[in-house]
């Protein structure tokens, strides 16, 4: 039985099925970039700062560019709540029965995605930048750093899948909605011929000779008398 509904999502009130559903590659890679956001928050938060003996204050290790730590830290806590959001999202997917939320959904996830991925190469490109500038970096402050950098790089890819399995949905909706009608899931039938009564002339005749058509000999001479 097909169980494939609008923009490649299951049936709409369907038995949810967990272990189906944490085996999806949406899911996957969503729960990759979770698990990416919290260790660049974690690895930026833990030993980003640093304080200042002189004067007291703290300063980012980047350079001492408190705006790098900043929006290290902000993209990725974003990251993480959109990540969970989006999660619970493809379980509801499941449960909705308009193919237009379906369809608003598919185009939420794909505009964020893509833009997130976007904001991350913005990041990494700023952190690397930052770092390269930073020097002598406090002493147990170094891998910490670079790890931020690191998965500021593959966060890229990560919301970047994201966004292209968004794209495949939202082309199965498309190709679906302007699907011809024998193609559509649930077209009605064409309605069958009408059968003809008993002793009805039949629509079809026999194919018969044409008249005159007769190639015998005739004897076409004068009557004698």
């Amino acid at each position: 039985m097909e169980t494939t509904g609008a923009y490649g999502g299951g049936k709409a009130g369907g038995a949810f099925d967990p272990q189906a559903f944490i085996q999806k590659p949406p899911v996957i890679v969503r729960a990759v970039c979770w698990l990416f956001s919290v260790i660049v928050m974690g690895c930026i938060s833990a030993k980003g700062w640093y304080t200042n003996k002189e004067d007291g204050k703290e300063y980012c290790v980047y350079n001492n560019d408190t705006n790098a730590c900043n929006y290290g830290v902000g993209i990725s806590v974003i990251a993480f709540v959109a990540s969970i959001a989006f999660i619970i999202g493809e379980y509801l997917f499941e449960q909705m029965s308009s193919v237009k939320t379906r369809k608003h959904y598919v185009l939420a996830d794909m505009g964020f995605s893509a833009f997130w991925g976007f904001l991350y190469f913005v990041g990494f490109c700023y952190l690397s930048n930052a770092w390269g500038k930073t020097d002598n970096p406090p002493v147990g402050t170094a891998n910490n750093m670079q790890g931020a950098i690191a998965f500021c790089f593959f966060s890229i890819f990560a919301w970047i899948a994201c966004a292209l399995f968004a794209l495949q949905r939202f082309r199965l909706g498309a190709d679906a909605a302007f699907a011809p009608a024998y193609e559509v899931e649930g077209a009605a039938p064409s309605p069958p011929g009408f059968p003809a009564y008993p002793g009805a002339p039949d629509s079809q005749p026999a194919y018969s000779d044409p008249p005159f058509s007769h190639t015998g000999n005739i004897d076409y001479s004068a009557p004698t008398y």
